[in-house]
């Protein structure tokens, strides 16, 4: 596999932020993402639940506490009591307007896409919008009530019920007729405590679902007004709720972190006759479960960060990538921005949402393989670089040189890049050119000479750097998808720049004529690395369903090892993982391998050997070194994986050979939350 020494970093002290809010679009498979810190993230469930788009990085004071998906359209609405559309194409917000109703708890549309109805939490209105082609308008104000928390549509179009203090109101859309179903306090509670109707499901047949602060799921008649069921499912509260497509099941989020399936069924075999039934509980949160998305699987979210697809499955025969429980610890898009290594100067950038930090790597004096070397110099913070002013949008990518010269980030509306001097412990900042506006990505060339930064409309945007300036050298553009690039991968002679974009698309440039080159034959699933090699000049990728493809830039086509790899297939348990592969780079002194690294594991492919068949084992390094001889010859094969670390990060190979290992284990995450409000203990 190849002896490395590692810097293993465990002090990047990275906290993603809680999950507030999620949608989910039934025609496009997209899953939209709320943060508390304002970020807002898009999932593609029909490419194996890979994140395809960082829509802004969050910013102070911007609390997003509901999404709605119109169309193709996104739209959120939060505590500052705007209503805002994204742009989804550039990658942030197309316009914010005021409902003027103070705070938003709820927003959601009717399901033919004409209407738009917000619930403002302070003046108890439900103010309904109209959706025009290139923005909504203000229609009219349902009758001001109590303060409302939660908004749902009859699939028909024609009512709303709204969940407030104490009651649910239905509308008519209309008329603006309304009737009123009170809600109990339930047994034990002080009459002077009011009970907050968290959630409400409005089903085609005038059934109305409600979970409340009281810890009740409840069925009611929504024709008749009246209670038809009581199900006590938590001492404490239930926070969401979440129906199945076909109005068969409701799943119900807790503030324990618990999940409860409600399903429709017959009472008994051959009877006609259906009831709500509580079928299962799930466990799979520390903390508060605030969003929920009922597909053919539950998707939950909540306070510990963490996405979790679980399957709803009622029987399991055998294990497939259908019945696989999944967790998504860290936003795929932000790992490749969180770390930024100076491969020639040893440095690391750390980015947080409000400022980055440059640090430089300690050393050890001995190389005595197998072992823990011992410090020599423990590593350095050099630069704290705060990079806002209170209320600004937090950072969305950053990136550093590899001779540590340059250091260069991006909001959503600004751009800027600073010229270090460490011996003098000197920061200057450079103007830059006004070509350099909305940026989604950033990278410098190997040589540090040339800054290139992914802009609007798929276009990548090339500064020349020197030691006292900067200037605009040109904009590279193809006529295809107008998608934003999420890769940006230069090649270390500095002749290629490949990018891809989330239309699946991969396009390889000439930095030396400044134009296209050659596209990649399409492939159906995204790319989520993409790097070039140093000695052969051919062009790796891998994709989020785990495909590997290697592209001759000379000869435009893959290459004959890809041919194989195809023809043959790859191991059932690579194909199996869940996590995408983030980054690829090369070992200039063995040109036959090629590394690479998920979450849970760094891999190396040794080209020169045979491809693993179907039936072997793919061994972890640590087992295989233990069997003996014969046999870990028979068992070698090309797939070298190394599963000794903790969530990884990034992985980087310096220009002395030796390996930055940036890990992030989810229990010190975890260790840093604040306690759960609601905790069940044993036998209570």
């Amino acid at each position: 596999m190849g002896e490395f020494k590692v810097h293993r970093v465990r002090f990047f002290d990275y906290m993603p932020s809680a999950i507030r809010s999620m949608a989910f679009n039934s025609q496009t498979e997209r899953l939209a993402v709320a943060r508390a810190d304002g970020a807002v993230e898009i999932f593609n469930f029909a490419d194996n639940y890979f994140q395809e788009k960082q829509i802004i990085a969050g910013r102070d004071g911007r609390s997003i506490e509901a999404l709605c998906w119109v169309g193709c359209r996104l739209f959120s609405a939060g505590l500052d009591g705007e209503i805002t559309e994204y742009d989804l194409e550039n990658l942030r917000p197309r316009y914010s307007i005021e409902a003027y109703g103070g705070p938003i708890w709820t927003i959601s549309s009717n399901s033919q896409g004409m209407q738009l109805a917000q619930a403002g939490c302070e003046d108890g209105t439900v103010k309904m919008f109209e959706v025009l082609e290139d923005r909504i308008q203000f229609q009219t104000n349902l009758s001001r009530q109590k303060r409302i928390i939660s908004l749902s549509w009859h699939p028909s179009g024609a009512q709303i019920a709204a969940g407030m203090m104490d009651m649910i109101k239905i509308f008519d859309s209309e008329t603006q007729a309304t009737h009123r179903l009170l809600v109990d306090r339930g047994v034990g509670t002080s009459k002077s405590q009011e009970v907050v109707v968290w959630s409400v499901a409005f089903l085609s047949d005038h059934t109305i679902i409600s979970g409340d602060s009281a810890g009740k799921v409840q069925i009611w008649d929504g024709l008749t007004g009246t209670l038809i069921r009581t199900h006590l499912v938590t001492k404490w509260d239930v926070l969401v709720l979440a129906v199945s497509q076909d109005e068969s099941s409701v799943i119900a989020g807790t503030s324990e972190g618990t999940i409860v399936q409600f399903q429709f069924l017959s009472s008994a075999v051959g009877q006609q006759d259906k009831l709500w039934v509580q079928t299962r509980t799930l466990k799979n949160h520390s903390h508060d479960v605030r969003a929920l998305v009922h597909t053919d699987t539950a998707v939950v979210s909540g306070m510990d960060t963490q996405l979790v697809v679980r399957p709803l499955l009622d029987k399991v025969e055998k294990y497939s990538q259908e019945s696989a429980l999944r967790k998504i610890a860290f936003p795929h898009l932000l790992q490749k921005n969180l770390v930024s290594c100076a491969k020639k100067a040893g440095l690391l950038l750390f980015q947080f949402p409000d400022h980055l930090e440059l640090w430089r790597l300690g050393e050890s004096d001995r190389n005595t393989p197998g072992e823990s070397l011992p410090v020599k110099r423990k590593p350095e913070k050099l630069i704290q670089l705060k990079t806002k002013l209170q209320g600004e949008d937090h950072i969305c990518c950053s990136a550093l040189s590899p001779c540590g010269s340059w250091l260069a980030y991006a909001t959503v509306a600004a751009v800027r890049l600073y010229r270090l001097q460490l011996s003098s412990n000197n920061v200057s900042i450079q103007k830059l050119p006004r070509e350099l506006k909305s940026v989604h990505q950033l990278c410098f060339s190997s040589d540090s000479c040339r800054l290139f930064a992914s802009s609007s409309f798929s276009s990548v945007v090339v500064v020349a750097l020197d030691q006292t300036d900067c200037k605009y050298l040109h904009t590279l553009k193809h006529k295809s998808s107008k998608q934003p690039i999420h890769i940006l991968s230069p090649s270390e002679d500095g002749q290629w720049l490949a990018t891809a974009n989330t239309d699946c698309e991969i396009h390889v440039f000439n930095l030396r004529k400044m134009k296209l080159h050659c596209s990649v034959p399409a492939y159906s699933s995204c790319p989520t690395a993409v790097s070039i090699h140093p000695t052969s000049g051919n062009l790796v990728s891998v994709h989020a369903d785990q495909q590997i493809f290697e592209f001759s830039l000379k000869q435009k086509e893959y290459s004959e090892w890809s041919r194989q790899l195809q023809r043959q297939g790859l191991h059932p348990l690579w194909l199996q993982r869940d996590t995408p592969v983030t980054q690829i780079t090369f070992n200039p002194n063995n040109p036959a391998h090629i590394m690479l690294h998920d979450v849970f594991m760094f891999c190396i492919i040794d080209q020169s050997l045979p491809l693993p068949e179907a039936k072997s084992k793919f061994y972890n390094q640590r087992i295989l070194r233990s069997l003996p001889e014969p046999q870990r010859l028979r068992e070698s094969h090309a797939f070298k994986a190394c599963k000794n670390f903790q969530h990884l990060l990034s992985v980087n190979l310096l220009e002395d050979l030796s390996l930055v290992v940036v890990e992030r284990p989810l229990v010190d995450i975890v260790s840093q939350l604040p306690a759960p409000v609601r905790q069940k203990l044993f036998a209570t």
